[in-house]
């Protein structure tokens, strides 16, 4: 194997060993270091197929560690914009519709924990909550005191 290919597979094996990657995400911060595009398509097919790179382990990581701050919006949004099919996206946030509610008024609790007073407060409290990536509906129970 060249040197060359050789070092390309360290990079991507030094970057999968800190955490996980989506395959986009990988190939975008590999491709400044790649001779050509083929070279870097097959080593990242080689490492999907040893199973080192996985959209899927990917997603399902992302969700576990920001699942808590965020809603299903926003987690689908970061997903999407790492590079990782809908197919893949839908799998894993078909469980977090159940606890959407749960999970947005402790969200709520931790920022905010008392209902708004006026328009104003509302107004930001609900801004909050959606730019966390809540529902209206959702988050419209919250201002209603249903959770």
């Amino acid at each position: 194997m060249p040197q060359e290919a050789m070092s390309l597979r360290n990079r991507a094996l030094g970057l999968l060993a800190r955490r996980e990657h989506s395959r986009a995400e990988l190939q975008r911060k590999l491709a400044a270091h790649a001779e050509d595009a083929e070279e870097l398509i097959a080593l990242l097919d080689d490492l999907a197929r040893r199973g080192w790179l996985s959209d899927a382990r990917f997603a399902e990581a992302l969700v576990h560690d920001k699942q808590a701050k965020f809603g299903s919006a926003r987690l689908a949004y970061e997903l999407r914009e790492r590079g990782v099919e809908e197919s893949v996206i839908r799998d894993q946030l078909d469980g977090l519709k159940e606890s959407e509610l749960e999970r947005a008024h402790q969200v709520w609790q931790s920022k905010f924990g008392v209902l708004p007073e006026d328009a104003k407060a509302r107004a930001k409290q609900m801004r909050f909550l959606q730019s966390r990536g809540f529902s209206l509906n959702v988050i419209g129970k919250i201002m209603r005191g249903n959770s």
